[in-house]
């Protein structure tokens, strides 16, 4: 049971590493104006650090995965 939980719980990392990845790029704004200037303010400031940190999130959570499921499988 623990192991499905790590699995899933790697799963949503990995997804919220690439929604980060995605934002950081400027691929996803969102719909209000004003919203969408201070996401695209906060980018500017801040976009190389967080391209930065999503790359390194998915790269450890694919390590993750790949480690989990050999495991999972190997057995």
């Amino acid at each position: 049971m623990t192991d499905i939980l790590g699995l899933i719980f790697e799963l949503i990392f990995l997804g919220l590493g690439i929604f980060l990845y995605i934002f950081a790029l400027g691929r996803f704004t969102p719909g209000d104006a004003d919203t969408q200037k201070k996401a695209n303010d906060f980018r500017q400031k801040n976009g190389w650090w967080l391209r930065m940190t999503a790359l390194a999130l998915i790269a450890i959570m694919l390590v993750n995965l790949y480690l989990h499921l050999q495991v999972y499988i190997g057995n």
